[in-house]
């Protein structure tokens, strides 16, 4: 089976990249005795994710400037960043496969996906926006595409939800697998007003992967990964573009802000 490689048919999804430019934001919230903040990294944070132990408290990361603490607990106000898009790349469908769940009952380790979409100048949550998600399943395949892996008359590992008055969706999928070429990705848009204001990739940490990878069924992909230092899409954007990640094993659940230009 040839691997997929979104660096060798990006044209195809270059044009419509470079017209539009998006902001992303990180809001911060109050959670337990700690904050969780999507998708922000301070001047000393790597922008790893982070995971934990079942049971216990979400690792916290990106405070950053602008936060404030009193007693054990932290607020943290807005802050907005502009950051680049992403490529599409060579597997978009625009099929409106409105579904939570996207695994279509496939093997991985369970994750949680949740994407909050925020207007980057009110620093605001976005509601009604449509977002649409894709990335491989655990053995590095598309599906809707025979190129891909995985098929032309395949649909798993996409899907699309509206986002509510928070600007949340929430996906059921599992962790990705990787392809030659590439690092762990999960592609993303967000239409707003029918009009598409966002076009990225989310990436995770790079030890997440080895541990998650090292087990079935991610380890009957034989060959070499791409680590995200050596992915060039990657080194465009992606260290903005790292999701929160908190759990262990297969129970995990990832997050990120996005923030849009409108």
């Amino acid at each position: 089976m040839s691997e997929p490689s979104d660096v060798s048919e990006s044209t195809q999804g270059d044009d419509r990249s470079a017209l539009l430019s998006r902001r992303r934001v990180v809001m911060g919230g109050v959670v337990g005795l700690g904050v969780v903040l999507a998708g922000c990294s301070s001047d000393d944070d790597d922008g790893a994710s982070s995971t934990t132990d079942a049971g216990a408290p979400p690792t916290t990361s990106g405070a950053g400037e602008g936060s404030t603490t009193v007693g054990e607990t932290t607020t943290t106000a807005p802050i907005c960043i502009l950051t680049p898009e992403q490529m599409e790349g060579p597997f978009y469908l625009d099929d409106e496969l409105v579904r939570a769940d996207i695994t279509e009952g496939l093997p991985g380790s369970s994750m949680a996906l949740t994407l909050t979409i925020v207007d980057a100048e009110a620093c605001t949550p976005i509601p009604d926006a449509a977002v649409d998600v894709w990335h491989t399943d655990a053995l590095g395949r598309y599906s809707g595409f025979a190129s891909g892996g995985g098929g032309d008359d395949t649909t798993f590992m996409r899907g699309s939800q509206t986002t509510d008055a928070s600007g949340v969706v929430a996906f059921t999928t599992i962790y990705p697998g990787w392809y030659e070429g590439r690092s762990v990705h999960i592609h993303v848009k967000v239409h707003v007003g029918g009009e598409v204001v966002h076009t990225g990739q989310l990436y995770f940490d790079d030890a997440l992967t080895d541990d998650v990878h090292a087990h079935a069924p991610y380890d009957e992909h034989e060959g070499e990964r791409t680590s995200n230092a050596q992915d060039a899409i990657y080194r465009s954007g992606g260290l903005e573009s790292t999701l929160d990640v908190v759990g262990s094993g297969g129970a995990l659940d990832a997050s990120i802000t996005l923030g849009v230009a409108r």
